[in-house]
């Protein structure tokens, strides 16, 4: 159902592998973001020529639309979408988490109206978990959490903690049971605290011994400053279990996913790749360019002249600068697929600096010369 391997440490920084239920992922990994069954603009078979081997999708958005029943009937989230490589599903939590003026949080669960057409919902750890085995069958579940907004006092981020390491005992219950009966999958619970490192000792701990096949830390990259971000990624990391999968929740720029690795993190998601190419900014070696701009008219160019991708071999920036002020969806096509290029090559050049212990001089150059934008998540 799961297994970690360790393959090499460069300090924090580890190199590993993760296997799963549809397949092997090396890390550290990033998860190009399929939120509704779907990595928007791009066909799967753009995100596996990329170098993807995992995928996010979103338990919220599939339980609106198409519905967990639907997915069910058509063979699961794998056959249903025609995708055969690993998915992980969040629990919804970060979604529920902006709609609070149309949520309602109890000791049971969330009470929320779709965005979609307002009808109402309840969300339960018990539900969360049963929707992703039973009804998506996918590789990993998130247990349902509540992500801690910011700014929150102590207090506040104390009772949400709390909150969420309740539900994760029994979304924990709920998912042995669904997986008693379908025999596959893992699951991952959620290190929650705001940005009070106090509580993400304790939320460490108390999310530890729950069992979860791997770890994650969430309620980051929610509008908080970078330095405080980075200072509680940079603390929780070393307080996850060693010996399970780390996984850092939303974040996706490049220099934090550098500093992410060095403190001890193996997964990652973020919307910003691809959300940044639907707005015409493409990821290079170099930094980035910003195509909607007038000095691109004329420049014969490829994107980034370093990058093999499809859209690099064949469009010039000139060309592609022309589809944007078209409203061509072509454009968001041609550009989502180097950004997914792009950010999956920093990937596989940060496991080669790990593999050769060299990882602490890649990441010094790396962050010199990549300015991706800010974060987006």
């Amino acid at each position: 159902m799961l297994s970690f391997e360790l393959l090499s440490a460069d300090g924090a920084a580890r190199r590993g592998r993760v296997t799963l239920d549809h397949g092997t992922v090396e890390t550290p990994a990033f998860m190009p973001v399929g939120t509704a069954g779907t990595v928007k603009a791009v066909r799967w078979s753009d995100v596996s020529a990329a170098g993807a081997e995992i995928v996010l999708a979103n338990t919220y958005h599939l339980m609106l639309r198409p519905g967990g029943e639907l997915i069910r009937e058509m063979g699961g989230l794998h056959a249903f979408v025609g995708w055969d490589r690993p998915i992980l599903t969040d629990s919804g939590g970060f979604q529920v988490m902006s709609l609070a003026a149309n949520r309602k949080l109890t000791e049971e669960g969330v009470l929320f109206r779709s965005h979609l057409d307002g009808s109402a919902h309840l969300l339960t750890p018990e539900r969360a978990a049963e929707l992703q085995l039973r009804d998506f069958g996918v590789d990993v579940a998130m247990a349902l959490d509540e992500c801690t907004p910011y700014p929150a006092t102590r207090d506040e981020a104390a009772r949400s903690m709390s909150l969420t390491h309740r539900w994760a005992r029994r979304g924990r219950a709920a998912f042995l049971a669904a997986r008693g009966e379908t025999g596959r999958g893992a699951q991952f619970g959620i290190v929650q605290g705001g940005m009070h490192a106090d509580l993400r000792r304790e939320s460490a701990a108390a999310v530890a011994a729950e069992g979860f096949e791997g770890v994650a830390c969430g309620g980051v990259s929610v509008g908080e400053p970078k330095e405080e971000m980075r200072a509680i990624v940079e603390a929780t990391g070393p307080l996850l279990p060693p010996e399970r999968p780390r996984y850092l929740m939303g974040v996706g720029h490049p220099g934090d996913l550098l500093h992410a690795v060095a403190s001890g993190f193996d997964l990652f998601d973020c919307v910003l790749p691809t959300r940044a190419a639907r707005h015409g900014l493409a990821y290079t070696s170099e930094g980035t360019v910003v195509l909607k701009q007038a000095r691109f008219r004329t420049d014969r160019a490829p994107l980034d002249p370093a990058c093999a991708c499809p859209t690099c071999a064949t469009a010039s920036r000139a060309y592609l600068r022309h589809l944007f002020m078209l409203g061509e969806p072509t454009a968001a096509t041609l550009v989502t697929v180097h950004n997914l290029h792009a950010i999956l090559d920093l990937m596989r050049g940060i496991r080669e600096a790990l593999a050769a212990r060299r990882y602490a001089a890649f990441a010094v150059e790396a962050a010199g010369r990549l300015d991706f934008g800010k974060d987006n998540r």
